[in-house]
């Protein structure tokens, strides 16, 4: 189930539990009158609901619009409204009085004449009646919950948004090693003015298009993402001569299947990158499984002797993918390098969405 649509559960079933409360604390709730003709039970329940109905104005409006903006002056004034307005209009429509809106006893009787009301009782009549004292405290327990989770929400898209950020950056980081090594082997093609040199500028447009319209998002179809490893592989074939050993494939079925664009390509270079020298034997395999849920890719390469500029000698491309994959699929995935003696050998476990 999506986390939305979660959310959205959560909030429906908490607002259908708060307004039932007033039904299931009430007193007369196995009584012989209907509750609906008893004025203390209508009064308590038009409060619950006026006060659900400002928790979701507080968490989808007040707090955005004004307080998220620091015009405090409007925010407060407004919860200030809204708190008068809650306790006093459920009783200016509802009174307190007998069950069935009968009222109590001597409620309608006179005073005799002359009579005026004792000194005593008439200093308890100017206290602040106690329903004003419990509705204030149950209002502010709702506004301090709405406001609460409306700072963690706040909270959490921020989190959301930095985390696309970083994503984005590691991207950036890795996009322009891959542009690099394909323009020096067509560098090298055009040199030799080898007759693939057509080809590979088609290969090389394509893995261009690839990267400046996919790259950006947040998932793509496995197709597309093995597609423009084999354009790269054949690119880099045409640096290979007899002495190198050489095996690629892929296996299952790929249709329907989504993953995060440029995520397998860095294993791949990598091996390109330090097992591929014409002047020494070279021996790299790249296998790909996928199968109803999940991507195997296994790579393999010897080591030789290569010589590489100071910025390709970092080696974060394998560390920017590791974290990438961190941020990703976080407990969806297994990644093992091992560096032997002779060979280095990656093996990643995707569970695909």
């Amino acid at each position: 189930m999506a986390k939305k649509t979660q959310y959205y559960l959560l909030a429906l079933l908490g607002s259908l539990l708060y307004i039932s409360v007033p039904v299931l604390v009430s007193p007369d709730t196995h009584g012989k009158t209907s509750l609906l003709r008893i004025d203390p039970f209508k009064r308590e329940f038009l409060s619950h609901i006026l006060l659900l109905g400002f928790f979701y104005f507080n968490f989808f409006y007040l707090v955005p619009q004004f307080y998220f903006t620091r015009r405090f002056k409007i925010f407060f004034g407004l919860v200030v409204v809204c708190l008068l307005a809650t306790l006093l209009i459920p009783n200016l429509f509802f009174h307190e009085g007998m069950p069935g809106g009968m009222p109590g006893p001597n409620m309608n009787m006179p005073m005799p004449k002359g009579a005026g009301m004792p000194p005593r009782m008439w200093r308890r009549q100017t206290f602040i009646p106690p329903m004003y004292i419990g509705g204030t405290l149950h209002f502010l327990l709702i506004f301090f919950l709405s406001f609460l989770l409306r700072l963690s929400r706040r909270l959490e898209v921020i989190q959301q948004e930095k985390l696309k950020t970083e994503v984005s950056y590691l991207k950036a980081q890795i996009n322009p090693h891959f542009l690099f090594n394909t323009l020096n082997s067509l560098y090298a093609l055009t040199l030799e003015k080898n007759d693939a040199a057509p080809e590979a500028v088609l290969k090389l447009s394509s893995m261009m298009r690839y990267v400046v319209t996919e790259s950006g998002r947040e998932s793509v179809s496995l197709e597309s993402e093995i597609n423009y490893l084999k354009n790269y592989v054949s690119l880099q074939q045409l640096r290979m001569d007899d002495t190198t050993m050489f095996a690629f494939i892929v296996d299952g079925n790929l249709v329907g299947k989504y993953i995060s664009p440029m995520l397998l390509i860095p294993f791949v270079e990598n091996a390109f990158k330090y097992g591929l020298n014409p002047e020494e034997e070279a021996d790299i395999a790249i296998n790909i499984f996928v199968d109803e849920k999940t991507l195997q890719l296994s790579v393999c390469n010897k080591k030789v002797a290569v010589a590489l500029q100071p910025d390709e000698e970092s080696g974060h491309g394998l560390e920017n993918t590791r974290q990438r994959l961190d941020y990703l699929y976080a407990n969806r995935y297994e990644l093992k390098l091992n560096d032997e003696k002779g060979y280095f050998n990656v093996n990643l476990k995707i569970i695909l969405s």
